[in-house]
C-alpha cells in the first residue's frame, strides 16, 4: 500500500529508509533545567525512529536566539550531553535524525534576555504576544543587527552545528521558516535594510547563505538542509513577491548543493495556519535539484500522489506523528490513525501525558512487536 512512500531516498550523504518523514514539532519538554534535553525527550524520539528521517523540534543555537519556555538548546556542553540520549536511542532503533537549528530573532521576549531587546534584520516589532514563564507578554521592538552582530550570530550557528555533531546527529537543518530570524531577513515586510543584507531578493538571501556556509563548513553540504515557509504571512512576516524571493533562495540552495529543502506550505483550508497565497514549491523545484520535502496537512494518499507525480521526494508529517509513534507502520497497513488528545496543553506543557503515552498499532492489537517502529 502506498508503494511510493516506502522507497528509500538518498539526500546527499543521508539515506532515508522511507519517504514518510517526521516534521519539526515544538513540544516544550526541555524543563528542569530549562532548555536542556532529557530522557523523556529521548523516549519520545526513540518511539518514532521508524520515520524515514526525524527532523527535530526547533533547537536554540544561543541564549539570545531562544525565547520559547522549555524548548531545547544546543549551545552548552550540558545540552550536548542531554541530546546524546536521543541520538543514541534513535540510532539503536535504526533511525535517521537531523537537528533543526533555530534563532527566533524578534520573537524572543526581553524576559529571556535579562531585559535587553531582541534582535532582527531591522528594527521591527512582531504582532501579538510571546509565551513566557510569567504569562503572555507583548513582543518588543527589535534591535537591528549590525554587520558585526551578524558575524557573531553566524558564529553562533557554527558553534551550534559543531555541538550537534558532537551530540551524534546525522545532519542539521537550518530553520528558515515561520517568521523566525532567517525568515525575517528573507522577506521584505521585516527586512527594511538598505545595506548588503537588504533590498533585492538576492541581497535578502545573503544572511541565509552565510549561515548555510557556516553549517556546511562543519558538516559538508551533503548533510545540511533548510526549512522554508514561502507562501503567506507567518507571525507578522510576509513578502510582496514570494516567487522572486524564494526563487532567489532556491538558487542559493542549489549553488551550495544542500542535501534537502523542506517547505511548510499551508493551503486555503489549512488546519494549522491557512493562506490564499499560492504554494511556491514549483518555483523551488525549478531552481533546486536536490531532495524536496513538502509539509502541511498531507494525508498518506496526497503524499503518495505528490511523490509519484514528481512534485516532491518526501513528505513530512507533524501532528500525525504526535499521536501515532508508528505512523509509517499504520500507513503501510492502512490502519486507523489516533487523534491528538488534550490540545494544546499536551502539545506544549512539560508533561509525559500526550507525549510518550500514545500506543503503537502492535500495542493496540496486543502483540509484542511492531513492524517498522520501536514499540
Amino acid at each position: 500500500m502506498h508503494d511510493a512512500l516506502f522507497q528509500p531516498l538518498t539526500m546527499g550523504a543521508l539515506t532515508a529508509k522511507n519517504r514518510i518523514f517526521m516534521a519539526p514539532l515544538t513540544r516544550g519538554r526541555a524543563a528542569e533545567p530549562m532548555f536542556v534535553p532529557n530522557e523523556l525527550m529521548a523516549t519520545y524520539y526513540r518511539q518514532r525512529a521508524g520515520a524515514g528521517m526525524i527532523l527535530t523540534e526547533a533547537t536554540g543555537i544561543s541564549r539570545e536566539g531562544l525565547g520559547w519556555p522549555s524548548a531545547p538548546g544546543i549551545w552548552s556542553d550540558e545540552q550536548v550531553e542531554g541530546w546524546k540520549l536521543t541520538t543514541e536511542g534513535v540510532h539503536e532503533q535504526g533511525g535517521l535524525i537531523v537537528m533543526q537549528l533555530w534563532h527566533m530573532g524578534r520573537l524572543v521576549h526581553p524576559w529571556f534576555l535579562d531585559g535587553e531587546p531582541p534582535v532582527s534584520a531591522s528594527a521591527t516589532q512582531a504582532p501579538g504576544q510571546a509565551h513566557t514563564p510569567v504569562g503572555k507578554q507583548d513582543y518588543a521592538l527589535a534591535r537591528e543587527l549590525s554587520p558585526e552582530d551578524i558575524r557573531r550570530v553566524v558564529a553562533d550557528y557554527r558553534h551550534a552545528a559543531e555541538n550537534a555533531k558532537a551530540a551524534g546527529f546525522d545532519g542539521v537543518q537550518l530553520h528558515g521558516a515561520n517568521g523566525y530570524l532567517v525568515d525575517q531577513f528573507l522577506r521584505d515586510s521585516s527586512n527594511l535594510r538598505t545595506d548588503e543584507y537588504g533590498g533585492s531578493p538576492e541581497k535578502r538571501t545573503r544572511f541565509m547563505r552565510e549561515v548555510l556556509e557556516a553549517l556546511i563548513d562543519v558538516w559538508g553540504a551533503d548533510k545540511v538542509g533548510i526549512r522554508m515557509s514561502p507562501n503567506g504571512e507567518t507571525q507578522g512576516v510576509d513578502d510582496s513577491d514570494p516567487a522572486a524571493t524564494f526563487g532567489a533562495a532556491a538558487k542559493v540552495c542549489e549553488e551550495l548543493g544542500l542535501a534537502f529543502v523542506e517547505l511548510r506550505e499551508p493551503g486555503p483550508d489549512g488546519t494549522f495556519g491557512s493562506t490564499d497565497i499560492p504554494k511556491q514549491n514549483p518555483v523551488i523545484r525549478e531552481g533546486y535539484s536536490g531532495a524536496l520535502i513538502l509539509n502541511s496537512d498531507y494525508t498518506a494518499e496526497a503524499a503518495e500522489e505528490a511523490i509519484a507525480g514528481g512534485l516532491c521526494d518526501a513528505v513530512s508529517f507533524g501532528r500525525p506523528y504526535i499521536s501515532n509513534p508508528d505512523l509509517e507502520t499504520r500507513i503501510a497497513k492502512g490502519a486507523h490513525l489516533n487523534p491528538n488528545k488534550d490540545v494544546p496543553k499536551s502539545w506544549y506543557f512539560p508533561i509525559p501525558e500526550g507525549y510518550v503515552d500514545y500506543p503503537t498499532l502492535a500495542e493496540e492489537e496486543g502483540t509484542e512487536t511492531g513492524t517498522g517502529a520501536a514499540a
